[in-house]
């Protein structure tokens, strides 16, 4: 008995720690693709992703609008909906919210 309970322990350090799932961001729902492609809002909830310093989906980015091409500092100026957003053009990352 011993010896079991010392080899489940062995057997529990070994594999290392155990963590939660990642969340997998990055990619809108198939049914909000369509919508986006077809010209159509984005929800309420998807909308509220959209703040600075967070990262904009590239689905919403392939949909956006620009409005200003990328500066001599990577910043460029797209519309989504009916908001303004300044971002950095490399990365994504959202730098300024225009309403």
């Amino acid at each position: 008995m011993k010896k079991y309970i010392l080899l489940m322990m062995a057997a529990a350090l070994i594999s290392g720690p155990v963590y939660a799932k990642k969340d997998k961001g990055g990619s809108l729902p198939p049914g909000l693709q369509k919508k986006m492609a077809r010209g159509g809002k984005l929800p309420h909830g998807w909308q509220k992703k959209l703040q600075k310093g967070s990262k904009i989906e590239p689905e919403v980015y392939k949909q956006a609008t620009v409005i200003k091409p990328a500066d001599a500092t990577g910043v460029i100026t797209i519309k989504v909906d009916s908001k303004v957003i300044r971002l950095m053009k490399a990365t994504h990352e959202i730098i300024d919210i225009l309403q």
